[in-house]
């Protein structure tokens, strides 16, 4: 990129076209002074905003010194840098001001993605985004599913308002079909509006840098994000063997379920027991004890049959959040040393989750912090775990005291991201990044560089189009566009309340998708008992040991996906725009890329044995009959085993891949 300024006027160029002009007189930014007031309810926020005061400021002078542009405005300045086919704007302005309005033009059918983690909506166009890390699954939400459900009505396809949602993963970043990127340096909540049909209003609740990046085609964009804000490292080796089978119960169910998955011809390649720490059982379900020491009464000679299981090439994974059961030796210890989040009295804050209440480990208490890791090297990598679900994050609350000082509105995106980094820094210690994987629920901008995979957090054990099955693709592919390549979700979802239970064919379906996707992992639910499992009958056993065989089938191919995500940043799981520059691509919410070669389509829809396909202009050859198929949409058959998959017959390696079918 270059930047030329003269007699008034600067533009920056790239490849012989102008990006973008700047001129004296014009408007450039909207600055003002406003306040948020906050209120939480099991991680869900109601959030109120009063502006006091707001002005337009017009480009007083320009000037150019070597690659920086520095654009003078009354109460200061932005300092524009060129880089590698991105600008940085750098703002030096007035203390008085803590909200700025960015303008970008934008074209009637342009389209947008990212801002984290989407559930409902994969393009952005049309929508009003709030920058907020929140808990996803609201408890009023489900509860009026629930009612609904009881009087006979199951509405799959009806989405609620979209502002009522929030989501786990929250990030003010996205990319356009115009093949840009924006990214705002801001921790703060951050409202973009894609609603105007001629620009893009973009607001931040702090005067932060913000980066705008280019490039010729998507996966290059997309590489050019990752650069600026970091990349996932390589999984481990041993992932990609099969499913990981989500059990709870003590050590004689997991040994014996295990036994029965091997004796079935199921691929497993780990255990994720969660409640290694204990069980708690609640008026809602099946919970954990949140204190992060072994139950050796619930799982006896654990640290034994962990070796045993390895020996067998099977890791065991655990549990871990944040929090500290309130009546445990954890926190007792933590109270004494004043390691927890305070309230405004001095106290200790508790944060109710579902029915009982928890402290937090305060994060900036940089001697907490250093403790809560080494109980994660002590009680979970030397007992033998090979990874673990870093659950929560998003929980922080904006009254809280914390131990730096720091204003808990302005760090609470943030919590998210030290929560990753807290875990990724306890694996590289002892020296185990590479062996171990650990999977986060929440996340912000840095989130992408520390953790090392994702999971699309605590979905509905149905067909919902805004919670359940559906809900998981579109939140996948803007993690993908966020720049996080590598995500996955709970085979058969978690979510489960009364008459919300998951159906054996739910959990197949579930299982169906999850084996064409980075990482095949199983959750018991929050109510195992009301659950089908992957045990369920011979059927249900059967069908998940075909699938957690044609995952580890997957695995060169999806190793060499992971180390193009390690290396450039192009995520596992794609939008079929990625490779597709065709009208439907940029709007497809429910079929994706695992990586550029294979299409995959699941069944959305309850008893359905076919699902309408969408394939690209290319040639595809259907993975479980072999018919060729030109781009176009087709009715598939789709009978329960065989998923609607798609291989390019060009792709280098299309015989390799259309043999998984007989794993």
């Amino acid at each position: 990129m270059k930047i030329l300024c003269e007699n008034g006027r600067a533009s920056v160029c790239y490849g012989g076209k102008i990006l973008c002009e700047f001129k004296e007189g014009d408007e450039f930014c909207r600055l003002g002074k406003g306040c948020n007031t906050y209120s939480m309810s099991h991680g869900s926020f109601k959030i109120k905003e009063k502006i006091f005061s707001s002005s337009v400021f017009s480009i007083k002078r320009l000037s150019l010194n070597g690659n920086e542009l520095t654009v003078g405005l009354d109460c200061g300045e932005f300092i524009i840098s060129t880089g590698v086919k991105m600008l940085t704007f750098t703002p030096r302005i007035s203390e008085e001001f803590n909200r700025m309005w960015i303008n970008l033009p934008a074209e009637s059918d342009e389209r947008i993605y990212g801002c984290g983690e989407n559930f409902t909506e994969f393009n952005l166009r049309g929508k009003k985004v709030n920058v907020w890390v929140a808990e996803h699954i609201n408890a009023l939400q489900t509860a009026k599913k629930i009612v609904k459900i009881a009087f006979g009505v199951r509405n799959t396809t009806k989405k609620q308002k979209f502002g009522n949602y929030e989501t786990y993963y929250a990030e003010p970043t996205f990319i356009s079909s115009r093949k840009y990127f924006f990214h705002s340096a801001s921790t703060a909540r951050c409202e973009f509006d894609f609603t105007k049909a001629d620009v893009h209003i973009l607001k931040t609740d702090s005067i932060a840098p913000f980066y705008i990046g280019v490039g010729e085609s998507f996966e290059e964009l997309e590489s050019n994000l990752t650069s600026l804000l970091g990349r996932q490292p390589r999984l481990p080796d041993w992932v990609f063997d099969g499913a990981i089978l989500g059990i709870q119960g003590g050590t004689d169910i997991m040994m014996s379920k295990v036994k029965a998955c091997l004796d079935a011809g199921t691929a497993v390649c780990g255990v994720w027991i969660q409640d290694w720490e204990g069980r708690r059982v609640t008026a809602v379900g099946k919970q954990l004890q949140w204190n992060w020491q072994w139950d050796k009464e619930l799982y006896p000679d654990l640290d034994k049959k962990i070796k045993e299981l390895n020996e067998k090439g099977i890791r065991v994974l655990g549990y871990i959040n944040p929090f500290l059961a309130v009546e445990k030796p954890l926190y007792k210890e933590a109270h004494e040393k004043g390691y927890c989040v305070k309230n405004r009295d001095g106290g200790d804050y508790y944060v109710t989750i579902t029915t009982f209440p928890a402290a937090m480990v305060d994060l900036t208490n940089p001697q907490a912090y250093e403790w809560l890791k080494n109980i994660i090297k002590r009680n979970m990598i030397d007992l033998g775990f090979s990874g673990w679900m870093a659950d929560f994050g998003e929980y922080l609350p904006t009254d809280c005291v914390l131990f730096s000082n720091e204003d808990a509105r302005l760090k609470h995106n943030v919590w998210a991201s030290l929560w990753a980094k807290l875990n990724r820094e306890a694996v590289e210690e002892s020296g185990k990044l590479g062996e171990i994987m650990f999977f986060t629920r929440s996340g912000f901008t840095d989130t992408k560089k520390y953790s090392t995979m994702m999971w699309n957090g605590d979905n509905h054990v149905d067909y919902s189009i805004d919670f359940g099955l559906p809900s998981v693709i579109p939140a996948a592919l803007s993690l993908t566009c966020c720049g996080f390549g590598l995500s996955h979700s709970d085979v058969g979802g978690y979510t489960t309340f009364l008459s919300l239970k998951r159906t054996p064919e739910l959990f197949m379906r579930w299982a169906e998708m999850n084996a064409f996707s980075p990482l095949m992992r199983g959750h018991e639910g929050l109510n195992p008992d009301v659950n089908a499992q992957f045990d369920y009958d011979d059927r249900v056993l059967s069908h998940h040991a075909k699938m957690s065989r044609i995952h580890r089938a997957l695995k060169p191919y999806l190793k060499e996906c992971d180390a193009e995500n390690a290396e450039k940043g192009v995520g596992i799981i794609r939008p079929l725009f990625f490779r597709y520059d065709e009208e439907r691509a940029y709007s497809e919410a429910y079929e994706y890329l695992l990586g550029g070669d294979i299409l995959v389509a699941p069944v959305l829809k309850e008893n359905a044995e076919s699902r309408r396909v969408y394939l690209p202009n290319d040639e595809w050859v259907h993975l479980w009959s072999g018919v060729l198929y030109p781009g176009g949409e087709y009715e598939i058959a789709a009978p329960l085993g065989e998923i609607p998959v798609f291989i390019r017959k060009n792709a280098e390696k299309s015989e390799e891949l259309l043999d998984i079918k007989n794993a």
